[in-house]
């Protein structure tokens, strides 16, 4: 049987075809080196012979050591424990990338400060007591001290295995022998236990089978003697069988055995017995609401389909050139006005049942007796550009709010990645670590929210509601404290980081000088010429951006960094002590993974800006945990809700839920002003338009807080795929089904339409990449991400219990791995940012990243917490607001010139969500009839003509219509999305400010772009970081000059001067046309009432000169008008005005 699985071949051969030898692409190098300086200068070199070898039948942690052996130095032993390698990963930092080794510089201390928590990096611990050696000694999770002699002789890790092996396991303190001389054993005698595995099976084998980091040989996928995947061979290994297309335990298979040993497992009838429940509802909008809603909406088109008959039936012979700007732009705004709102036909709610959630995969069961979290692995990537422009303590905020986030802490994980390489951000991302020792196991005692301290101790309500323990006021004011210092040392960075530099600079410039002396006798001595380099806490040289930028150490060009500042944590709950500094006897100390990446950039590549960020995490993090989700988040946006990513989770681990590749969430904002002058809240577009598209195949991504499935990132096909055929004509005109003889189970992992085309195993490196680290770990995120198999009708479901066996720790030559997949030069020749991950070409690459995944046949959801689940900052200064919105607005033109044009949208995606992305691509041009149709009702004013030769019943009928219709369906949308009218109506304001500034803006780069190839700049958006204290909304008040304010100002200005003129004709006139006058002025107010908001923005704060100069243009523009009518009055007039006369 042939089978679609493009994983099943050995390792080995990937290498053999992978295209790194092709024209065109950097050679990649045959090994991967990387070093280690200890303090006394001392440096061990370590490589890998071949990464691309056969890893299945050897450990991942494979060196060769170049250096003579010596007592304080040995070739490591494969069966070592790598719980004590990986104390040496953490405290390390990874450096490396194209045609350079990777390197391993072990950092003495990672901030000035001194660390405690035994997962920080650079955390002190005591020194090996053998002489020249200075190592730290071996410790355990607590960072307590690991002696292997009852008489305290304090040794490393290294020494430790000489002894055993040259010395005859001799102490080299008291010379007695060693009473355990196994390190793995040693490490277990302190309390390290494993979850033992099922009987009669290899504990280190299971573990590696249902791997968080990366799958081998006895992977979850297992493979036959062809090469192939073989479920038959995967359900005899595991005991499994099949229910209904799902695989579960046997009553006496090992992991289904209960506590007691007596072999009662779980059997389908279990299931079956057993009511199901449901993680997640589906709440229906109530009839009596939805089907006037809907009603309303057909009698609009209807209306508006006669209106605009009508209107071209009826000429106006007396000013044509009028009547058809008014007509074309009419006839689009209906049709814009019809993509917006078809996709608003099915809108719907949801709501989540965590207590469900915890019962199904954290509470003990037959198949889970230990009650471990059963939950997937969960990856959040938090990125960061610029430290001047998104300051460092917003960013500490938000990994402190995700390192305190209620999800199981051995599952989760976090990836800061710093685009720019900045010391700054290094620095600080250590200082939240070391802060986190304290913050998080506060929020976990006292359960706090929100658990960002700045959000927290900025509450304006009583800290003290519901707290019941008598030690809170104590914990928190002393929390409070450290956070204070922890804010001042973010906040002195800069500073220390710069005269930090500058010591050390100037020391290498005395010793340079010193050596010319000695080498120049009496000779003129030249200036020496000291690049001015950045120097970190441990006095060396940052392999990254310089604050003088440099040769290889500027923003475009420095190598690929990754510190682990935190280490993974203890499979099992490490509580905290009565002693110290808060009392955390019952409460959890660990803290999740938290690892520091900042790509490789050099000249001459494209480094895609985000996009290319977000797909070099996707890769480091796959190499490194694996996680089968992924949470994206803005580094301004911090969790507000810890309960967030287990209510996504809900929606992902429910039935069906392998077909959804992301769940969004609503973005909410702070430090907006209150009457939400700009519409920043976007209320309107989260609450209305996304919970419209939900009722569809899924809201679009929005580029943050989303929750991936990392299957879907990779750009595989949803499983049954062709059991969900969704095109527009499906129903009439069904597609021709093939048989296949291929299980869906193996066909989990399809990247192709065709059900026959194999992905060939010369094709998977060409997709990815050549790191089989990445490759192997395919197979094991799907698995992972798939739903609970607790009954029949839950289809490609997991077994129960699956996920509770620990992953394997971090090791050298896996985070060399990861340094290798974020170099310059991986994505050569590979399909990440074409199909796979984050996609290129746009400054908006979150909704086309999201298109593709629907194109596909991927659904979405869209998830509102009761409880805000993120929040973070908004531009609330009005050139800010316009630069933002120009570039959502560039984006869109650029996807609609692109081959991500809803009109080639494929069969798979619905006719409403394909009209939906036709709008977010179509949206910006309807700024061009937007800008003609704001100067009709100033030229009809100065012309003296009206879109219509007269005001007559007809018109008004219409115009009365259409406008109730309006009302009355916002009405309904404020009944069903729960905002306001205020809201709306802020929404209908910006809409028009931002249709005649930022959008007709961004339809001209967008031509220019691809019509004459000129790329287009990305502004970052600023993010504030709150310091004005006085006023906390000073940032509104800033007048800053830009040119995309010339078109609304020039548009009050004539609306202003023609409602003058307009007065003065008819005042004068023979035979006065107030009925035109009337119509023009109306227009003219309509469109100055959606404009205030701007016009209020000019002005600043009240009192400042703006205010002034621009009450006095206009009070000028009208006099000026006034004076010239007076002058030159209309021949014939004889008074002052005439007979008024109504139509």
């Amino acid at each position: 049987m042939a089978s679609h699985n493009p994983f099943g071949k050995s390792r080995s051969n990937l290498s053999n075809m992978s295209d790194a030898n092709e024209p065109g692409r950097p050679s990649v190098p045959s090994k991967v080196k990387f070093s280690r300086r200890t303090n006394s200068g001392r440096y061990v070199s370590y490589s890998r012979d071949d990464l691309d070898s056969e890893l299945s039948a050897a450990d991942y942690a494979n060196y060769t050591v170049h250096i003579p052996p010596t007592p304080d130095n040995q070739i490591m032993d494969p069966s070592i424990s790598q719980k004590v390698e990986e104390q040496y990963v953490s405290n390390s930092m990874f450096t490396g990338g194209f045609n350079s080794a990777t390197k391993a510089h072990l950092m003495d201390k990672v901030i000035e400060t001194e660390t405690t928590h035994p997962q920080m990096a650079g955390s002190k611990g005591s020194s090996c007591a053998i002489p020249g050696c200075d190592a730290k000694v071996m410790s355990d999770g607590r960072g307590q001290d690991l002696l292997p002699c009852e008489c305290d002789f304090k040794i490393c890790r290294d020494c430790f295995v000489d002894a055993v092996k040259t010395n005859g396991g001799i102490c080299p303190g008291c010379k007695e022998q060693y009473k355990n001389t196994e390190l793995t054993d040693l490490v277990d005698d302190y309390g390290q236990q494993r979850l033992p595995g099922p009987e009669g099976s290899s504990g280190a084998k299971m573990e590696r089978r249902l791997s968080l980091m990366k799958s081998t040989s006895k992977s979850v996928l297992m493979r036959s003697q062809t090469g192939d995947f073989d479920q038959n061979r995967w359900l005899f290994e595991t005991s499994g069988t099949y229910g209904y297309g799902n695989a579960f335990w046997t009553k006496d298979g090992n992991l289904g055995s209960s506590k007691d040993g007596d072999g009662e497992g779980v059997e389908m009838q279990d299931f079956m017995n057993k009511p199901w429940r449901p993680l997640t509802r589906k709440l229906k909008i109530p009839a009596a609401i939805i089907s006037p809603y809907r009603l309303l909406i057909f009698i609009r088109v209807v209306v508006l389909a006669l209106f605009l008959t009508w209107r071209i039936t009826h000429q106006n012979p007396d000013a044509i050139w009028l009547w058809g700007m008014s007509i074309v732009c009419e006839v689009w705004f209906a049709f814009s006005w019809l993509l917006d709102q078809l996709p608003k036909l099915c809108p719907i709610n949801r709501a989540t049942d965590l207590q469900v959630l915890k019962e199904k995969f954290e509470t003990p069961t037959p198949s889970n007796p230990t009650g471990k979290s059963d939950l997937p692995g969960l990856d959040v990537f938090v990125s960061t550009a610029d430290p001047e422009k998104e300051p460092p303590l917003v960013t500490a905020n938000t990994i402190l709010s995700i390192l305190a986030a209620e999800y199981p802490v051995e599952k989760l994980s976090c990836y800061v990645s710093d685009d720019g390489g900045a010391l700054l951000t290094f620095e600080a991302m250590a200082e939240a670590a070391s802060f986190a020792n304290i913050w998080v196991p506060f929020c976990r005692k006292h359960v706090i929210e929100p658990r960002n301290p700045e959000s927290y101790f900025s509450l304006k309500r009583d800290p003290y509601k519901n707290k019941v323990k008598s030690d809170f006021v104590k914990d928190r004011r002393r929390v409070k404290r450290e956070y204070d210092e922890f804010k001042v040392r973010i906040n002195g960075l800069p500073d220390s980081i710069r005269r930090r530099s500058d010591a050390y600079n100037a020391r290498d410039e005395i010793k340079a000088m010193k050596m010319q002396r000695q080498n120049r006798d009496d000779e003129l001595l030249e200036p020496v010429k000291i690049p001015k380099a950045t120097w970190m806490a441990d006095g060396t040289h940052w392999p990254g951006t310089w604050l003088t930028p440099g040769t290889d150490h500027s923003k475009s060009d420095h190598a690929g960094i990754i510190q682990v500042m935190l280490k993974p944590p203890s499979d099992d709950p490490l509580h905290g002590e009565s002693e110290g500094f808060l009392d955390l006897t019952d409460v959890d100390i660990r803290l999740p993974l938290l690892v520091y990446v900042s790509r490789e950039k050099r000249p001459g590549y494209d480094h895609n800006k985000k996009a290319g960020a977000m797909n070099a995490l996707v890769r480091a993090s796959a190499v490194m945990s694996n996680g089968a989700f992924i949470l994206n988040l803005d580094c301004d946006h911090y969790i507000y809700n810890s309960e967030a990513m287990r209510e996504g989770m809900c929606f992902m681990m429910d039935r069906g839920g392998d077909r959804l590749c992301y769940v969004q969430f609503p973005q909410r904002f702070e430090g907006i002003d209150p009457s939400d002058r700009y519409a920043n809240h976007n209320t309107v577009f989260f609450d209305v338009n996304m919970r419209a598209l939900d009722g569809l195949m899924g809201p679009v991504y929005v580029g943050t807080g989303c929750l991936f499935r990392r299957i879907a990132l990779y750009g595989f096909d949803p499983p049954r795929s062709k059991e969900h055929s969704s095109g527009c004509c499906s129903c009439c005109f069904p597609r021709r089904k093939k048989k296949s003889n291929v299980s869906e189970e193996n066909r989990a992992l399809r990247m192709d339409d065709d059900e026959d085309e194999e992905m060939t195993l010369s094709l998977v490196p060409k997709k990815f990449g050549n790191s089989t680290f990445l490759i192997d770990s395919i197979p094991v995120a799907e698995f992972q991400g798939r739903p609970l198999a607790d009954h029949p009708s839950v289809k490609n479901g997991r077994p129960p219990g699956a996920l509770t066996i620990p992953r394997e720790l971090l090791d050298a030559s896996t985070v060399a791995e990861a340094i290798a997949v974020i170099s310059c030069w991986y994505e050569d020749k590979t399909e990440w940012g074409t199909r796979i991950g984050w996609i290129y070409g746009s400054v908006t690459e979150d909704v086309v990243t999201g298109y593709r995944m629907h194109n596909r046949g991927w659904k979405s959801v869209y998830c509102v917490t009761k409880r805000d689940a993120f929040r973070g900052t908004a531009p609330i200064n009005l050139t800010d607001r316009l630069h933002q919105v120009l570039r959502w607005a560039t984006g869109s033109v650029e996807i609609f010139f692109s081959r991500n044009n809803a009109l080639l949208a494929s069969p798979k995606m619905k006719l409403l969500q394909r009209i939906a992305y036709l709008n977010v691509g179509i949206y910006p041009f309807t700024s061009i009839f937007l800008i003609v149709y704001c100067f009709l009702p100033a030229l009809s004013l100065f012309s003296g003509q009206f879109i219509v030769q007269t005001l007559n019943v007809t018109f008004l009928i219409y115009l009365l219509i259409i406008s109730i219709t309006l009302v009355l369906l916002a009405l309904l949308e404020i009944k069903w999305s729960g905002i306001s009218l205020e809201e709306w109506w802020r929404n209908e304001q910006f809409w028009l400010i931002g249709g005649t500034s930022a959008h007709i803006a961004a339809v001209f780069q967008g031509l220019i772009k691809f019509g004459f190839g000129y790329e287009v700049a990305f502004t970052l958006t600023s993010k504030s970081g709150g310091d004005d204290v006085d006023d906390e909304f000073a940032e509104l008040y800033i007048v800053r000059w830009s040119s995309l304010m010339i078109p609304p100002i020039t548009i009050m200005m004539v609306n202003l001067i023609a409602i003058a003129v307009g007065f003065s004709r008819t005042i004068y006139a023979v035979i006065p046309q107030w009925s035109k006058l009337i119509g023009g002025v109306f227009f003219s107010f309509w469109v100055l009432a959606h404009l205030y908001p701007f016009a209020k923005g000019l002005m600043g704060r009240r009192g400042r000169t703006p205010t002034i100069v621009y009450v006095w243009s206009g009070l000028v523009a009208i006099t000026i008008s006034l004076l010239w009518v007076s002058i030159y009055p209309p021949a014939g007039s004889t008074g002052l005005g005439g007979s008024f006369s109504f139509p």
